[in-house]
């Protein structure tokens, strides 16, 4: 468990630093923490699943790892500019009483919210799983595609 330390400064017009040196200790004090309940799946590199978000003109997708998990186990919801991508992975001797000497593939439920960096189209959204990869294709909506504009001669 981390521990916060707070060194008190003589007081200052401007508190700003302080209270983002504050914020930040805070935050990684509850690094790791969700909102879903049952067991936090983490990694130490972030939160599960871990994944990419990326664009070309037409799409954006979205590729998670989630390997051992069954589709039917994963919800998928937008609303509005954000993708949600929730479920539960479950591990078939989790639940027996067996002595571990070593455990990092954890049980549990998990959600990520993914804020989308442009509109898509809700109705023409598709989602595949291979190999552990869940690929998530949005198509941009019409309106934020990149138009050509033909220049004439006057």
């Amino acid at each position: 468990m981390a521990i916060l330390k707070w060194t008190p400064r003589p007081f200052r017009a401007n508190l700003v630093n302080d209270f983002i040196r504050l914020q930040r200790e805070v935050n990684q004090l509850f690094s790791g923490v969700t909102e879903s309940p049952g067991v936090n799946l983490t990694r130490t590199s972030g939160v599960y699943p871990a994944l990419n978000l990326s664009e070309d003109d037409e799409n954006l997708y979205v590729r998670a790892e989630i390997p051992g998990i069954e589709p039917e186990q994963v919800d998928l919801l937008i609303e509005g500019d954000n993708l949600t991508i929730r479920g539960q992975r479950t591990i078939p001797d989790a639940d027996k009483k067996v002595n571990y000497h070593r455990r990092e593939r954890e049980s549990g439920y998990f959600r990520r919210v993914l804020t989308l960096p442009t509109t898509v189209d809700h109705s023409k959204v598709a989602a595949t799983v291979k190999d552990g990869v869940l690929t998530i294709t949005l198509p941009k909506a019409e309106a934020v595609k990149p138009k050509q504009i033909k220049i004439l001669a006057a």
